[in-house]
C-alpha cells in the first residue's frame, strides 16, 4: 500500500502520515479540529483506519457534515489518496505519491494495444464514464476534446493523456494552474494504475490498467500462502455424499411400484 498523508488545506495542522492502525478526527474545546489521540476529552467526529487494504474514514456515530469528494458519508467510505475529506468543514487532503516530470518526452503518436488501459471518471461531469487510452486522449473545454468539460472556467486545453509502451503520460497542454495527481500539485506526471487525476472544478479521473504478472504471481502466491495457514481444513470437512445414484435408484424403484399399481389395480 503506498504511503499517504494528511494535509489540512488551511495550514491547521503540519502534514501528517497516515501510519497503520487507527487515527481519530476530533474537534477541541477551543473548536478547532485536528487528528487526536486516544484521549476520551475531544469530541469524536470520525476515524482514518488503515490497514494492508487501504485507507476507510468511519464516521463517529452522531457526526453529520462528513464529506468525501464532496458526497455526503454517513457510515463509511474507502478512500484514495487524491481524495478530499471535508469533516465540520474542514478539508483535509489525503496525499500520495506520484511521478513529476520536468521535460516530457515528445509524443510518439503510437496507439496502445491493450484497450483495457482506462481512464474512469470518478466525479463531476464525467462519474462514471470509461475512457480506453487505445489513443492520445484530450481533455479540455474545447469540443473537439476526447473529453469535454463544458464549464466556462475550465481550460479548452487542459491536458494529454498518452501512452509510452508500457507507461502513460499526463502532459499539461498550457492550462493556468495544471493539476493534482495523488493529491500533489503537477503538471507533466507518469501515472501508474490507480493515480487519481483531479483537474479544476473536482473533475476526477482514477486510470485503471490490467493486472501485470507481477501483480498476478504475487496474488498468486498470496492464495497460495492463505491456503497453507489451514492444511487441515480439507480434512475436517465431512466428505460430500455422492446422492445422484440414489436418486435415480430411487426413481427407478418409485416408476417399477406405479406400474405395478396400475397394471394389477386394472384387473
Amino acid at each position: 500500500m503506498r504511503t499517504l498523508q494528511v494535509h489540512f488545506s488551511n495550514r491547521q495542522q503540519p502534514d501528517q502520515p497516515l501510519a497503520p492502525g487507527v487515527q481519530r478526527i476530533v474537534r477541541d474545546a477551543s473548536g478547532q479540529v485536528r487528528l487526536g489521540d486516544d484521549s476520551v476529552g475531544p469530541l469524536l467526529l470520525a476515524r482514518f483506519c488503515t490497514d494492508e487494504r487501504g485507507v476507510w474514514l468511519q464516521v463517529a456515530s452522531g457526526s453529520r457534515g462528513i464529506h468525501v469528494n464532496g458526497r455526503p458519508v454517513r457510515r463509511m467510505a474507502l478512500l484514495r489518496a487524491g481524495d478530499s475529506v471535508y469533516v465540520d468543514g474542514v478539508e483535509m487532503l489525503l496525499r500520495g505519491e506520484c511521478e513529476p516530470v520536468a521535460q516530457p518526452p515528445a509524443a510518439t503518436g503510437d496507439d496502445g494495444e491493450d484497450l483495457r488501459v482506462l481512464l474512469r471518471g470518478v466525479g463531476g461531469r464525467h462519474h462514471g464514464r470509461c475512457y480506453p487510452l487505445d489513443r492520445p486522449r484530450t481533455i479540455g473545454r474545447d469540443g473537439a476534446a476526447d473529453v469535454v468539460i463544458d464549464d466556462p472556467v475550465f481550460p479548452e486545453r487542459q491536458a494529454r493523456f498518452e501512452r509510452h509502451g508500457d507507461r502513460v503520460l499526463l502532459r499539461d497542454l498550457g492550462s493556468p494552474e495544471g493539476c493534482r495527481v495523488n493529491g500533489v500539485a503537477v503538471r507533466h506526471c507518469w501515472l501508474q494504475g490507480g493515480d487519481q487525476v483531479v483537474f479544476e472544478g473536482n473533475q476526477r479521473f482514477v486510470l485503471e490498467v490490467p493486472l501485470d504478472a507481477h501483480s498476478a504471481a504475487f496474488s498468486a502466491a498470496a492464495e497460495a500462502s492463505g491456503a497453507e495457514q489451514e492444511p487441515g481444513a480439507d480434512e475436517l470437512r465431512p466428505p460430500r455424499a455422492r446422492r445422484w445414484p440414489w436418486l435415480l435408484l430411487s426413481a427407478l424403484l418409485l416408476g417399477g411400484a406405479i406400474s405395478a399399481l396400475l397394471l394389477f389395480g386394472a384387473r
